[in-house]
Parts: structure tokens; sequence; C-alpha cells
């Protein structure tokens, strides 16, 4: 079917009297050609089942029907439910979710196979999202999502730099990152303050012995970067990480070969398992 153009958009979100709600982040995409270019840098085929995460008014939602086996489109907001009902008419592939997508049982649906998420995702939880996808048992083989450039880049950050942070740390551990491209304020409606970018998340492999230690790792990356001014030591006592003591933090820290004040924004992910492994002893 045809794509969703702006005038259409707007005749559609007038006639529903919808207002757009900042508690919901919604910045609608108005370009045609760059919804092409998120389905096609997501790798869509017509054996695809995909995860949309916040479907809006539906215009991404068509070019991913026209690609796709099937989409599942999760949306939290119950006034959009009738302006996708009206847009997605016509389309037997797409089932429309209304929920939050932090409270739906995507392992549950999709207890079988992989699936695609791609989504142009709100800023003010994206990170909750991409933590949720990341460490859920769900069977996902890549998410391709538009975020705040920012976010992207701290997606991507390495150690020593002001980005790098747990974020960072999940999406090293679970995929291999990659931005796509970058997208102006003036593609949305209503325009964001700020740029955008579409990163690529595609999953990595995961042993069995990864998956269950994943649990530990992240127990010491959050409570080292959540005082990330303090040094390690001091940051996960103070935490009290893994029911350790700080004499044992100590010997644990200086195991894994580091001085007792390293700062956790210089550890690299492998610093990091060893770590915990010391702290496990």
């Amino acid at each position: 079917m045809a794509d969703l153009e702006y005038r259409e958009m707007q005749e559609i979100l007038r006639r529903h009297d919808f207002h757009f709600k900042k508690k919901y982040g919604q910045n609608f995409l108005i370009r045609p050609d760059l919804l092409h270019d998120i389905v096609d840098g997501a790798g869509v085929t017509d054996e695809d089942t995909v995860v949309e995460i916040g479907p809006g008014v539906g215009s991404l939602t068509r070019v991913l029907a026209d690609r796709a086996k099937h989409v599942y489109a999760i949306e939290v907001d119950d006034k959009l439910i009738p302006i996708l009902d009206e847009t997605m008419r016509g389309y037997d592939n797409v089932t429309i979710i209304n929920d939050d997508v932090l409270k739906v049982d995507l392992s549950g649906i999709f207890s079988e196979g992989k699936v695609k998420v791609v989504a142009n995702l709100p800023y003010y939880i994206t990170t909750p999202i991409i933590l949720g996808l990341l460490e859920k048992d769900f069977p996902y083989d890549s998410i391709t999502v538009m975020v705040q450039r920012e976010v992207a880049e701290r997606m991507q950050a390495g150690p020593g730099t002001k980005d790098y942070g747990a974020l960072s740390l999940a999406v090293e551990y679970y995929t291999d990152p990659q931005i796509l491209f970058l997208v102006s304020p003036d593609s949305f409606v209503p325009q964001p303050k700020v740029g955008s970018a579409v990163i690529s998340l595609k999953k990595k492999d995961l042993t069995e012995q990864q998956k269950a230690d994943a649990k530990d790792i992240f127990t010491v990356i959050r409570a080292a970067f959540n005082q990330r001014r303090k040094s390690m030591v001091n940051a996960l006592s103070n935490a009290g990480v893994l029911g350790r003591s700080k004499s044992e933090i100590t010997e644990a820290v200086q195991a894994a070969g580091f001085e007792s004040n390293v700062r956790a924004e210089v550890l690299t992910l492998d610093d990091f398992v060893r770590l915990t492994e010391c702290l496990k002893g």
C-alpha cells in the first residue's frame, strides 16, 4: 500500500482530535524516505516477524507490513488505537497491542523463532526499553531503533569517555552495535530539540554460561557507575555488591589486576567480567 504522507497524517490527527502528549515523548516521522531507510537498515524480509514499539499513527508500521511476514505493533497511548485501526485497514499481517512495552511479556509471545525489533523510540524511555530488551530471555535477532543522537553515541562509547557507562557495556555484552545514519529534528512532528540517530544492534550468540553470568556482572557494573566519581572499591562497598565487605572488595579489585583507587570509567567489559569472577571468588 502507499506510504502515509504528511498531509494525510495531519488530516487523520485532526479528524480524531488527537493531541501530542509530552508524557509519551511523541514525535512522529514525516519523511517517507527515512521510513524506508530504517526498514532497509533492519534488513526486514517477508520471512521476518517484527516487533514495533510505539507505532504512533502507523507510518513506519505500513512500510514494515509491506515487507515483513507479520508485525506486532505495541502502542501505549489508547488514543492512537482508533487511528491505527484506520491507517492499518487492509493489512491482515499486523497485530496492534495496546499496552506498555515494559509490561508486555515478549518472551511469552515469541517463545520460538527470532524476531526483529524496529522502532522510533520515545526519548524519555529509550534506555529502560533497550536494557529491558537486551536482558530479557527474548528471541530477537536484531534491534534497529531511532533514538536521540547522544544516546546512540553512548551505546557505542568506549572506556575513558564521558559517555561510557552501564548502557555502553550492556550493548557491547549482548550485541554488535552500529550507527546507521543521523536524522535532523525537522524530520519529525513536533520537532524535537535535538538530533536523532538510527542504530542497529545485532544480537551476539552468547554461551549459556555467559547468559548465567550476566546478572552478577551487571550488578557490579551498575553499582560501579551509580557512583562513578568514587573509586571502584568505595562505589562497590557502598552498594554492598554481591554481599562483599570493603576489605573483600579491595582484595578482589587488586586480584583482578587494578589499583584500589581505580574508577569504573577506565575498565573494559573484559575487566568487569574478570573483576566479577574475583568478587565471586
